[in-house]
């Protein structure tokens, strides 16, 4: 733009543009985005402010979607409105215009009965601004991570089951404080014992040690069937080796690509030779023919469970007379009758003895205490 400046005018050196609507809502945001610590440049990415369910729905109808997100756009960059009535539709639109709401961070309510129940939407002091991404910008960007992912587990699929020759050796869980130095020291002798194959050995990300056969000098071809026969005939001499001067856990062959990443490794292709199916293999108790018993033997089981109906029986009886026994009022009139019960059948006895002394038939009586023997 030209100053239009002059001799005698400034032009337009001192005259700046006015703000118009958009202007005034890139500040304000700029604004809420610095007071509430929102880094801009973060909503740019791949960062998706829609809920899955949202997406799905916009998917089944998105030429209706879109309008309808339109109509809250607008409504969120005005400022005056505080109400946005929708017109009444049917419950899966309803659904979708309250789903859209929340994500907005905007309050809905459905009102009035059908056929003229409708949506009404309304600004609260949770709402702060509309997500700077449409619907259809993170659908793209969902459908975009959806094939990476699926390429990506297919890729994982195809290295797993490829049959790429294995050409290095791989240490699990290595010795603390293990240096390659010490690596190379301990295996000198079989890792210099193929002709025209040499090692490298390299530490991995993940904790991990690879030896690596590689061709001895530029000019020496190896073909990778023949690094992937040598390595099989050193493996044995080498985990020898690992386990006893307790290098690392495990010893296995592995194939590398050029930047040592893992294309392939021994345990992947032999099935269930780890985990819970190695561990029941091992502690599954032995299995043993049931024992006959003899006529009229009872088992240990058939004994013990006879013992303990009995007990049962007997503790539910004794519940039982402690629920129809009366309860005493009076304790101390009740212990004067038991005294006195007991007395009259003392009385008792000792007429019967003194009526057996009369007869003469001592024979069952005690002289002493006149009681019945």
């Amino acid at each position: 733009m030209k100053c239009n400046a002059s001799k005698i005018s400034e032009g337009n050196t001192k005259r700046s543009l006015s703000c118009d609507d958009e202007c005034a809502r890139l500040e304000r945001n700029r604004k809420l985005a610095l007071a509430l610590n929102i880094d801009p440049a973060a909503h740019q990415d791949d960062h998706v402010p829609y809920s899955a369910e949202t997406l799905r729905m916009f998917r089944e109808s998105s030429k209706w979607a879109q309008a309808q997100e339109r109509e809250f756009r607008v409504f969120a960059a005005d400022e005056a409105e505080k109400r946005l009535r929708f017109k009444p539709m049917p419950s899966h639109q309803r659904a979708f215009l309250r789903s859209v709401a929340d994500d907005f961070g905007l309050d809905s309510e459905s009102m009035d009965p059908e056929p003229h129940r409708h949506v009404a939407v309304f600004k609260t002091p949770r709402f702060v601004m509309a997500p700077m991404k449409t619907l259809a910008e993170c659908v793209r960007i969902r459908q975009n991570a959806e094939a990476a992912a699926a390429n990506a587990i297919e890729e994982q699929r195809r290295l797993r089951s490829n049959n790429e020759a294995y050409n290095a050796f791989l240490l699990t869980h290595p010795r603390f404080g293990l240096t390659v130095e010490e690596i190379r020291s301990d295996l000198s002798t079989q890792l210099e014992a193929t002709p025209g194959l040499a090692f490298d050995i390299s530490f991995l990300p993940s904790e991990e040690i690879v030896i690596k056969g590689k061709p001895a000098s530029a000019s020496t071809s190896i073909s990778p069937s023949s690094i992937e026969a040598a390595v099989k005939a050193m493996k044995t001499a080498i985990a020898s080796i690992i386990s006893a001067k307790r290098l690392a856990s495990s010893c296995q062959l592995c194939t590398l690509d050029s930047s040592l990443n893992i294309l392939r490794r021994e345990l992947d292709m032999s099935g269930n030779t780890d985990g819970w199916s190695r561990v029941a293999a091992k502690a599954a108790a032995p299995r043993s023919a049931p024992q006959q018993l003899g006529v009229g033997e009872k088992s240990v089981y058939t004994v013990l469970g006879s013992r303990l109906k009995e007990a049962k029986k007997k503790k539910e009886e004794r519940e039982k007379a402690k629920v129809d026994e009366p309860v005493i009022d009076d304790w101390e009139e009740e212990a004067r009758r038991e005294e006195e019960q007991s007395l009259e059948v003392k009385d008792q006895d000792t007429s019967l003895g003194n009526q057996l002394a009369s007869n003469g038939d001592l024979s069952g009586v005690s002289a002493s205490t006149g009681k019945i023997n």
